[in-house]
């Protein structure tokens, strides 16, 4: 991960994990403005159609041509589901094999790279989503405290806050718990968008905390369908999670598998 890649946690948001995914943005050799010369210094009389470039303004793109080709295979996808399906079939190990690290070579973590790199060929597959729907996104507003002349200016309409929403139980492809008082169960809805089967969760414990899921196993026979589940996080013991802790929930039919970390920092 490179050291000026954005880092978390959600300063506004808490419950929502940010970053959401990685994508290559160093030395990324890309179109460039003849408007100024490569150094973007002002004697510089250069002119280059294409220069190396990095940040935010490279991986970005990546993203977004992912997310119009995506689009394009499967164009009743939602936002949501098309994020979810970046999220959930990303990487979190190098060319190597190996763990991602961070620029000081140590091992980096969901506050570095979200999901984990994303994998394009995989967001074409990824067996099931996370979807979320306009109204599902405006019960959060009313959640945050929005009033119905600022909620207005995205529904476009009146909106009547008539069920607000736990932060942690929003439809996201992750699930954050960033105060965490003995136990809390949260929610999640999965979409089919694949073949018909039957998928099994898998738990890697953050450490200090044991997580289960209920049910522990999901079978869809067509695609659209979409099933619930609980997922309960309870502390091992006092003081067991201080500092944040990462862990992960794979939701698996042998061929997919749809991750979703988990972040979790004791109240």
């Amino acid at each position: 991960m490179a050291a000026f890649s954005s880092k978390g946690p959600n300063t506004v948001t808490p419950e929502i994990l940010k970053p959401d995914i990685t994508a290559p943005g160093v030395s990324i050799i890309a179109a460039y403005s003849e408007a100024q010369g490569p150094t973007n210094l002002i004697f510089d009389k250069r002119r280059v159609a294409f220069n190396s470039v990095s940040g935010t303004s490279m991986s970005c793109p990546h993203i977004s041509g992912i997310v119009g080709l995506l689009k394009t295979l499967h164009p009743d996808w939602s936002p949501a589901a098309i994020k979810s399906a970046i999220m959930t079939t990303a990487r979190t190990q190098d060319n190597r094999m190996q763990p991602l690290l961070n620029a000081s070579n140590i091992m980096a973590t969901p506050f570095s790279f979200g999901a984990g790199h994303v994998q394009p060929n995989q967001a074409v597959d990824p067996g099931l989503v996370y979807d979320l729907t306009v109204n599902d996104y405006l019960n959060f507003l009313c959640s945050l405290g929005y009033n119905a002349t600022q909620i207005e200016t995205f529904s476009e309409k009146p909106y009547r806050c008539s069920k607000k929403i736990t932060l942690t139980n929003l439809n996201y492809p992750s699930i954050t718990v960033p105060n965490l008082s003995k136990s809390i169960t949260v929610t999640r809805t999965l979409k089919n968008v694949g073949t018909p089967g039957t998928y099994r969760a898998k738990i890697k414990n953050p450490t200090g905390v044991v997580v289960s899921v209920k049910p522990e196993s999901l079978k869809f026979k067509r695609v659209g369908e979409e099933k619930k589940f609980k997922v309960t996080l309870m502390l091992k013991k006092l003081k067991a999670a201080k500092d944040y802790a990462f862990g992960e929930l794979i939701w698996s039919d042998g061929k997919h598998h749809v991750r979703s970390p988990i972040v979790v920092k004791e109240a």
